[in-house]
């Protein structure tokens, strides 16, 4: 087994800060522009003869979907609340291209979570100050699977530890739909840390979060954005 990083002191506030500051502006301003450009652009395309108008659309949904899937794969980021605003934007007619770009920003996330470097975490939740989670992480890291759920159930309170760890799929998508998820990764952040744990397996997350996704999309699919009230 290899020794854990011997240094998880996080850094003063003072450098800590800045760099989550710098972070958070970054991600907000993106979800932002993304937002008000995709209405503008959409809007004056709407404007262009029919024949170029579903060319130049597809074009411009395309690449914002894009950019809304690598957002939402961000932790943190509240990229249910994205997902909504532009379902309230242009109602059913986008509602199966964010379904798609959800599900796959989400399972970039997950993917992230299972290949990146340890060392990329453990610098983010120092940063955060939260050295259990540091410690947590250099722990498990060179544990298999049976290993790695032994010291969740070991971690987790005695009642929730069966519950949690046998439903564990059922326990993800919950939580993907919890509303302010933010607070607690988002979907970006929970899925990256599925990824992290190694005790979820590739093909069963893949059909949790095309399942956990999917109730609002095909509600405004099925009934238009007016469902969201």
């Amino acid at each position: 087994m290899t020794d854990p990083p011997r240094d998880l002191t996080p850094p003063p506030w003072r450098v800590a800060l800045p760099r989550l500051a710098l972070r958070c502006a970054v991600v907000v301003g993106a979800a932002l522009l993304l937002l008000s450009l995709y209405d503008v652009a959409m809007t004056l395309s709407d404007r262009l003869p029919e024949t170029d108008r579903w060319a130049t659309q597809i074009v411009l949904t395309g690449g914002v979907l894009l950019l809304y899937a690598t957002l939402i794969s961000v932790p943190f980021v509240p990229g249910v609340e994205i997902g909504l605003a532009l379902l309230v934007m242009r109602g059913a007619e986008i509602a199966p291209a964010v379904y798609l770009a959800t599900v796959l920003g989400l399972l970039l996330a997950y993917l992230l979570g299972r290949y990146l470097p340890i060392t990329v975490m453990q610098r983010l939740f120092l940063d955060l100050h939260m050295t259990s989670a540091c410690r947590m992480i250099a722990e498990i890291a060179p544990l298999g699977a049976d290993a790695r759920l032994a010291l969740l159930r070991q971690r987790l309170p005695q009642w929730a530890a069966p519950c949690v760890l046998r439903y564990r799929y059922l326990t993800l998508a919950m939580l993907l739909n919890l509303p302010g998820n933010a607070v607690i990764g988002g979907g970006g952040g929970l899925s990256l840390l599925a990824g992290l744990s190694r005790v979820f397996r590739p093909l069963p997350i893949a059909l949790t979060l095309c399942l956990a996704v999917a109730p609002v999309p095909l509600a405004v699919w099925l009934f238009g954005a007016e469902f969201l009230g």
